[in-house]
């Protein structure tokens, strides 16, 4: 099973909007990675987002080239300051890609959780707009399989 792990991208700052929509360098970011990811055709069923603004814009950025079987969907357990035991908990049961699209400090500590068993150990830098590929085996183990970021993606 292959769980990819998407920071939103760039944002407007509260000030210029208080609902922090993506702004266009983000928008173009997105597209830049969209674009390089759907080449390697990835088996995704399903795209979850936070429901903030940020987050569905970027899932649906995403949607467009990875075209999910079941979608785009909002769920809870995905914004900044949820605990990241509640996917950790969800994902025993996930047998097919997906991709969870949210907030920082909460994917870094998923991430952390998922390798090393320790949220509060910072191993992963997420790059706004990024993919963290992570796979998990037959024995349940976790691995970084690949990062992309949008500032290597021509």
């Amino acid at each position: 099973m292959f769980l990819y792990l998407v920071q939103h991208a760039e944002a407007k700052r509260e000030e210029e909007d208080p609902q922090r929509p993506l702004s266009e360098k983000g928008i173009k970011d997105l597209k830049k990675v969209a674009v390089h990811v759907s080449r390697l055709n990835l088996k995704i069923t399903q795209i979850f987002h936070s429901g903030k603004v940020r987050a569905k814009q970027t899932a649906e950025v995403l949607a467009e080239s990875l075209k999910p079987a079941h979608g785009v969907k909002e769920i809870d357990g995905l914004s900044p300051l949820d605990n990241p035991a509640i996917w950790a908990e969800r994902l025993e049961g996930i047998t097919a890609g997906i991709v969870l699209v949210g907030h920082l400090p909460h994917l870094e500590k998923l991430a952390s959780l998922l390798l090393c068993g320790d949220k509060d150990k910072k191993i992963i830098a997420f790059k706004m707009g990024g993919i963290i590929c992570l796979g998990r085996d037959d024995d349940r183990t976790w691995s970084l399989q690949w990062i992309l970021a949008p500032d290597v993606v021509f």
